[in-house]
């Protein structure tokens, strides 16, 4: 079964959170690509995932 965008963009994301500036710009990319269903449900990972991550909260600026 192939990969979705979605979980695609979520793994890339995880794998580059170390890196608030990059984060920023993976998000971006992803934000272009991805399907609107798929952006709400980046949207509602991304508010859990910047919890435990507030160098990433800055990022969140370009989900609103």
């Amino acid at each position: 079964m192939a990969r979705s965008m979605y979980s695609y963009t979520k793994s890339v994301l995880e794998r580059v959170s170390f890196d608030p500036n990059l984060f920023c710009k993976e998000l971006e990319k992803a934000l272009k690509i991805l399907l609107p269903y798929e952006v709400d449900q980046l949207t509602e990972w991304l508010l859990q995932f910047t919890k435990e991550k507030p160098e990433l909260k800055q990022c969140l600026i370009y989900i609103n």
